[in-house]
């Protein structure tokens, strides 16, 4: 039997992305950001997170991604201090969809020159048999590495 991985499945840019559920604390509204002065351009800023200063990542530019969503539609997901070296980091993304069970045998390994740096653990696909749910028939499902896009683009 093949084993089995929870994602969390969000949207970017009109697109469906995943990543580990294991490395979401939580899944927080968009609430008021405090720009960074002179910060890079996908550090969106600060939040308080219930007494905890959060560092806001905006996914979109750091993966260069057309920012579609609205405000009224984005959340921010709270990433575990595991995946940030310790420190209190959230990501903004578009609606937040569910959480699915993807079967290895469902997810498609793609080449290293398609997978923008590396940044792409794999493809969620669907339609087949065994079909993952919570994926749309024929919708891909990108699942990104989290912990790559947090080593590389930040101190963390």
């Amino acid at each position: 039997m093949a084993e089995t991985i929870d994602v969390v499945k969000f949207e970017l840019g009109g697109e469906c992305y995943a990543l580990d559920i294991h490395l979401a604390r939580e899944i927080v509204e968009m609430i008021p950001i405090t720009p960074v002065p002179r910060a890079p351009a996908h550090i969106a800023g600060l939040i308080n997170l219930r007494g905890e200063v959060t560092t806001v990542i905006d996914l979109a530019p750091l993966l260069s991604i057309p920012d579609l969503e609205t405000e009224t539609t984005k959340k921010i997901i709270v990433l575990m201090p595991e995946a940030t070296g310790g420190a209190n980091v959230g990501v903004i993304v578009g609606d937040v969809h569910s959480v699915i069970q993807v079967s290895e045998k469902n997810v498609e390994q793609i080449d290293e020159g398609l997978g923008t740096d590396g940044f792409v653990k794999g493809i969620i696909k669907s339609g087949g048999e065994g079909a993952e749910k919570g994926v749309e028939k024929g919708e891909l499902v990108i699942w990104l590495d989290m912990l790559r896009i947090m080593k590389d683009n930040t101190k963390y």
